[in-house]
């Protein structure tokens, strides 16, 4: 009778146990069941860590989302780092709406259309959202707002940050340092997409339409790391023919760089030309530039790499 007993209380664990996890889940191991739409909205923002999606498909509007909110079925997101922290008050743009029921998350984008997400939480505050229709799972990392590092962030995505223009114009040169090479250079380009890694340069001037530069020079580039310093990076040129040119990379603001020569000690500044808003929300109404023409392409499912020789490609 004992051992009876025991068995039909597995079973009816078990039974209970299977019938609750298709209806909510928890976000904490002592705390109450809640469902997966206060899960959701539980948290300011969701980071989208790209680097480690699973799968070999791609859904547009989280390639390109470093963050996402829900909030009371409207889904905003933070597609560029241009106003990253500022744009609607820290949440973004508004990209959708969205409905949350039993483990099944649908998205209608104001674009992409619909999605549909079966939901998995990985822990207290990392969820997977997978998309049977492509096979392919992204994660999601919870914060609050007061305890989420905009900078830290931005730092750690700058090569997307530098994709946001359509060219770099330098606008001023240091009297200090040596003179070398790069004082002839006036506008860079960072284009995404392919390899991801791809600059352009030019000894043009006073270009007042950036569609005008006339390109020099096509090579690879590699941001990195600084040790101890998670608000520097340096950045890499690959030059065929006169070497690379190293630099440390720091950011003024949204719209204006840093490039510390480290051989000659020679500081320029660059201003971004043609910014590039990677999605429009409904009230835009064509005002930005759309996805469709523009041949950038936003994150990839690898890390950036630091040697700017890998992978290397030239043009005359």
């Amino acid at each position: 009778m004992k051992t009876l007993k025991l068995l039909f209380g597995f079973a009816l664990s078990a039974t209970l146990l299977t019938s609750c996890y298709t209806e909510e889940i928890n976000i904490n191991d002592n705390g109450p069941a809640i469902s997966l739409n206060q899960l959701l909205q539980s948290y300011d923002l969701w980071y989208v860590d790209i680097n480690s999606t699973q799968g070999l498909g791609e859904t547009p509007f989280l390639q390109i989302a470093f963050t996402l909110t829900f909030n009371n079925g409207r889904l905003y997101a933070n597609n560029n780092l241009v106003g990253f922290g500022s744009q609607g008050n820290g949440f973004g743009v508004q990209i959708g709406t969205y409905n949350a029921y039993d483990m099944v998350l649908d998205v209608n984008h104001v674009i992409d259309g619909f999605d549909s997400f079966d939901v998995y939480q990985i822990d207290n505050n990392t969820i997977e959202l997978y998309n049977p229709f492509n096979d392919t799972s992204y994660f999601l990392e919870g914060y609050q707002q007061s305890n989420f590092d905009y900078d830290f962030i931005f730092y750690d995505n700058i090569h997307y940050f530098l994709q946001e223009y359509d060219a770099w114009e330098k606008v001023y040169t240091s009297e200090f340092g040596a003179l070398n090479e790069f004082d002839n250079e006036n506008y860079l380009q960072f284009l995404s997409g392919g390899n991801d890694s791809t600059f352009r340069s030019s000894q043009d001037v006073n270009v007042n339409n950036t569609n005008n530069i006339f390109w020099d020079y096509t090579g690879v580039y590699g941001v990195g790391n600084v040790a101890g310093n998670m608000y520097l990076k340096t950045l890499t040129l690959d030059y065929d023919f006169f070497d690379n040119e190293f630099f440390e990379l720091s950011v003024i603001n949204d719209g204006r760089i840093e490039l510390f020569h480290t051989v000659s000690g020679t500081a320029y500044e660059l201003v971004g030309r043609g910014y590039i808003e990677y999605k429009r929300n409904s009230d835009t109404k064509g005002k930005v530039k759309n996805l469709e023409n523009t041949p950038k392409k936003r994150k990839q499912k690898s890390l950036k790499v630091d040697n700017p020789r890998e992978n290397k490609r030239t043009r005359s």
